[in-house]
């Protein structure tokens, strides 16, 4: 039996989605992973309960087919001297998202940044080590950024991740 997996009647690839829907093993798989990035082929496939070739098949399936993009250490932001989180609300000017986030993208501290519909345009979280940073970054790098009208802060008190993968 091969181990691709036969993509659904209607279903393309496209911005947004994997080249095939994943099986229960695949996700299996992608949740042990995204707990652990470290583990070893040999754990995983014995965690999933598919033979070590068959998870190092599906695995770089995942990779060639961009559903996996990387392999990462995960960082608190505090103790790593980072304190002060927040989120930024940018409204742009129309047609300026590709010249904005290419900019957004050198900004120091930005850690992530998307493009919404709704309200605002777009959503960046920023993790600097202070307050004065933090304004530094919305006052002098990110508001002098052309294209952008207006930013609306948020500070973050507190945080944490969802208690659920969605590969489960």
């Amino acid at each position: 039996m091969s181990q691709e997996t036969i993509p659904e009647p209607g279903v393309t690839g496209g911005a947004g989605r994997s080249a095939g829907p994943l099986d229960e093993v695949d996700r299996r798989i992608l949740d042990k992973l995204v707990r652990d990035g470290r583990i070893s082929i040999r754990t995983l496939a014995e965690k999933v309960h598919v033979s070590r070739t068959n998870a190092y098949a599906r695995v770089e399936r995942l990779l060639r087919d961009g559903v996996i993009t990387g392999f990462r250490a995960q960082v608190a932001p505090e103790p790593a001297g980072l304190g002060t989180s927040a989120y930024i609300a940018l409204t742009i000017q129309q047609n300026t998202w590709r010249e904005v986030s290419a900019e957004l993208a050198r900004v120091r501290y930005i850690e992530h940044a998307a493009l919404l519909g709704g309200e605002h345009d777009v959503l960046a979280l920023v993790r600097a080590p202070d307050n004065a940073t933090l304004r530094d970054v919305v006052l002098g790098r990110v508001q002098s950024i052309s294209g952008v009208l207006s930013t609306r802060t948020w500070l973050v008190f507190e945080e944490f991740d969802g208690a659920q993968s969605p590969w489960e």
